[in-house]
């Protein structure tokens, strides 16, 4: 099992939480900040995350929200806040446990342990690596369609093509979400509400989802905008 670690202490992350769970059988990683998390999402899987409340970038319980609402991953909510009001919103955010700080190391990897027995099993055969197949999502056809990594096809709105075509133009980079309007006002006459964007790129990903059974990754990275990792081909265009 892969477990990822996000918390922005140091010390507390690099030299007792990483450890710890290592010397338990766990493949472990960690990271700061949320974006750093998105980022690493990007290329590989993760099947249980260990998530403290408050990040410097984004507020744990959107970030786990977020996961919820396009994947299946265990998470973990370790943080200093208790009571029954915390405890609550982060269940309703997605979480599978709560743990208060200072927590017990062996009771970390315990619940870890007990999540990663519970996954789905399909969770746990896509953590597999599979021969000769692509790594990465590809837009194809001129930017009309999206292949997963598994070879299935989500075939686009011109809206969608749009957004996915100006992301993967940007190679891996964030686009902000004024660029993102931008585009769609030129290629898309109909698009007046800036509201849509969200609710196309939500829309989007579940879609990808639900066909592929697999995480798009087109992440929001707080602050900049959003950003896509995948092939595309050359011809490639926006639509119009």
């Amino acid at each position: 099992m892969h477990v990822f670690v996000l918390e922005d202490h140091e010390e507390l992350r690099r030299e007792v939480l990483l450890p710890a769970l290592r010397a338990h059988g766990f493949r472990v990683q960690g990271a700061a900040t949320a974006a750093e998390f998105y980022r690493l999402m990007l290329a590989q899987r993760f099947d249980i995350v260990v998530l403290d409340i408050g990040l410097p970038d984004e507020d744990g319980l959107a970030v786990a929200k977020h996961l919820r609402s396009v994947s299946d991953i265990g998470i973990v909510i370790l943080t200093g806040h208790e009571g029954r009001h915390h405890h609550l919103r982060a269940l309703q955010s997605g979480a599978d446990f709560y743990l208060v700080k200072p927590v017990d190391l062996d009771l970390l990897a315990a619940t870890v342990q007990n999540l990663a027995r519970r996954l789905p099993a399909r969770q746990v055969r896509d953590a597999a690596p599979i021969p000769m197949q692509p790594l990465r999502w590809r837009l194809e056809a001129g930017g009309w369609r999206l292949v997963s990594p598994r070879g299935k096809v989500v075939a686009l709105t011109a809206m969608e093509q749009c957004i996915a075509a100006t992301l993967a133009a940007a190679h891996g980079q964030p686009v902000s979400r004024d660029a993102l309007i931008c585009a769609l006002s030129q290629n898309a006459c109909d698009f007046f509400d800036p509201h849509r964007l969200e609710m196309t790129i939500h829309r989007l990903r579940r879609k990808a989802l639900s066909i592929a059974n697999e995480i798009l990754p087109l992440v929001t990275v707080r602050g900049s905008g959003y950003m896509l990792a995948c092939d595309s081909d050359s011809s490639m265009t926006l639509s119009s």
